[in-house]
């Protein structure tokens, strides 16, 4: 990262306001905005964060869910704990079969929720970065047939371009109303978007 680039995110005004309030990360007002608009998260809901480090979208989840709701963080990084007993740290590759055995142990059943802005480790060639991107969308959309409750909810981030609007035809497929946002907390330069699922249709292949 440029010593230019360090410094302009430390004069950007959300990432002055999460040093403010004590959040991990300028991308838990993303969280914070998206679900103020979709209702996403409710109290007592179950959340898995995929792609969860640092921690700033967990740290928002535990305060929606309260006390008696759940949140199981998922990261190729070891992440510190929150203090919470609600919350669950899971270091691991959520693309890889022991990992979803280890969030499933862990959730003792579904989850209401999943939230991933997750990214891709970038390369600097952007088409290929849009591309893994891609991929990692539909590994989190391909999750949600094993973790996810019937008519429960998911947000994930993706870059726009090639294969988008395929992936926009599957999360459709899966979920009663699909949105695309972009939060006012998202960097104006940035080619992210949020994909807002709700309403997890139940698949005929787990109906008995």
């Amino acid at each position: 990262m440029s010593q230019k680039w360090n410094q302009e995110r430390k004069n950007e005004e959300y990432y002055k306001k999460a040093k403010k309030q004590e959040y991990r990360s300028r991308a838990s007002f993303k969280l914070k905005q998206l679900n103020r608009k979709f209702k996403i998260i409710k109290q007592n809901d179950s959340v898995v964060d995929l792609g969860a480090a640092p921690g700033g979208w967990s740290q928002v989840a535990l305060e929606i869910v309260g006390s008696e709701g759940l949140v199981v963080a998922v990261d190729l990084n070891r992440m510190k704990s929150f203090t919470e007993e609600n919350f669950w740290s899971i270091k691991g590759d959520f693309t890889q079969e022991d990992t979803l055995l280890e969030i499933k142990r862990t959730l003792q059943g579904k989850a209401q929720v999943i939230v991933s802005d997750a990214a891709p480790k970038l390369s600097g060639i952007k088409d290929l970065d849009q591309l893994r991107s891609i991929d990692l969308a539909q590994s989190v959309l391909k999750i949600s047939d094993d973790i996810l409750k019937y008519k429960g909810n998911l947000i994930m981030k993706v870059f726009q371009g090639e294969g988008y609007p395929e992936l926009l035809k599957d999360v459709k497929k899966k979920f009663q109303t699909v949105k695309t946002t972009k939060p006012p907390s998202s960097r104006k330069k940035s080619g992210e978007m949020y994909i807002v699922g709700r309403g997890f249709r139940r698949e005929m292949r787990h109906v008995k």
